[in-house]
């Protein structure tokens, strides 16, 4: 079974990054993979030094730990100033090739404003710097403050339908690309 581990880039409580990761996420278990969010929100993490170990921070290791076993990430990131977030960067600052090589990863951005693809673009750097694989179906949710319903759900069908995709390409991508079923 294809395993991945989705991870997403905002600290903020109701954070839009959250809701479109747990979107993402739904549609991946919906194709039959198992799916971790890491809720760095819940995780005590030190400010990347390039130490190669954080003994007083448990949650680093366990961070590591859980993405070494995943065959393929979500990253989802709000977009601040025009980059991805400082907390996801330090998130995977803290990992190495050992952690993020060969994993097939799908990118999500949020944005405020108007929806561009800065974010996607730094993350795409990033994975590929450390041997990653990023799917070619990304998203980006501009004006993100009215694309949701109370509820969570998508208002867009059009935006709908590339969670789909989205979804579809990370699972048969990860299937492909990691040898899984």
């Amino acid at each position: 079974m294809v395993k991945i581990v989705g991870i997403g880039g905002s600290l903020r409580p109701n954070s839009y990054t959250q809701v479109a990761l747990l979107l993402a996420v739904q549609r991946v278990e919906a194709l039959g993979a198992e799916v971790e969010i890491i809720d760095l929100r819940q995780l005590q993490l030190p400010f990347c030094t390039g130490a190669k170990e954080y003994p007083e921070y448990p949650d680093v290791l366990r961070l590591q730990d859980t993405v070494s076993r995943a065959d393929g990430l979500i990253l989802a990131t709000p977009e601040y100033h025009g980059s991805v977030s400082g907390v996801l960067k330090n998130a995977l600052d803290l990992m190495s090739f050992e952690q993020l090589s060969d994993k097939v990863t799908g990118l999500i951005s949020v944005l405020g404003g108007q929806s561009n693809s800065n974010a996607l673009n730094d993350l795409r750097l990033i994975v590929r710097w450390v041997h990653g694989w990023v799917i070619p179906e990304q998203i980006a949710i501009g004006q993100a403050w009215g694309a949701f319903s109370p509820e969570g759900k998508l208002l867009d069908e059009k935006l709908s339908q590339r969670f789909d995709q989205f979804a579809q390409s990370l699972v048969d991508n990860t299937r492909k690309l990691r040898g899984v079923d």
